[in-house]
């Protein structure tokens, strides 16, 4: 079942923070897309909701260094 999600993150300077994000996600099983803007402080996520959750994916966002304003 896919799903998307925007999310407010913190941390994200330049293009490089945006691939950052972005290619982090990629690893995550079930993420099909994503679209990070550190202008926009947002990242959007589709996925496949059987496939990961938005925890993990907050989680690894997180672990790239940035911050995830929504609670999770």
């Amino acid at each position: 079942m896919s799903e998307s999600v925007s999310l407010t993150v913190t941390g994200m300077k330049c293009g490089g923070c945006e691939s950052n994000v972005s290619n982090k996600l990629k690893t995550l099983d079930g993420v099909q897309s994503v679209t990070a803007s550190s202008k926009d402080k947002a990242v959007n996520v589709e996925f496949d909701a059987d496939k990961t959750s938005l925890k993990a994916i907050a989680q690894a966002i997180t672990e790239a260094g940035y911050t995830v304003i929504e609670d999770i």
